[in-house]
């Protein structure tokens, strides 16, 4: 089964060097652990939600607007995609990412599997 593991984190300025290089190391580390367990598919950080564009289609037609679909206090900053035999195994590495980051971390199954 693959599971996302989604971090939330606070719109505003991103936090000091020194606090972001700690959380960066704790979470390459975290990331090699799931390696290690071969749950590993793909991670990625994404750039802040005033890059975005949202597509809707209305009236046979689609409409283009800039930044995020919804305005909120916070935001998608990255993710993880793994894949695990239970889903407690995912919880103890979203929990584990939680701790590192001190961010919100939502765990959801895909609803597909190959």
């Amino acid at each position: 089964m693959k599971y996302l593991i989604s971090m939330y984190q606070p719109d505003g300025p991103i936090p000091d060097k020194e606090v972001l290089d700690v959380v960066m190391r704790d979470l390459n580390a975290l990331g090699e652990q799931i390696r290690e367990a071969g749950g590993w598919v793909f991670a990625g950080g994404l750039h802040p939600p005033s890059t975005a564009t949202v597509l809707r289609a209305r009236d046979g037609e689609v409409v283009m607007t800039d930044g995020p679909y919804v305005e909120g206090k916070e935001h998608l900053g990255g993710f993880t995609i793994v894949e695990a035999p239970e889903l407690d195994t995912v919880l103890a590495w979203a929990g584990r990412e939680a701790e590192i980051t001190g961010l919100p971390i939502e765990v959801r199954p895909f609803s597909f599997d190959e």
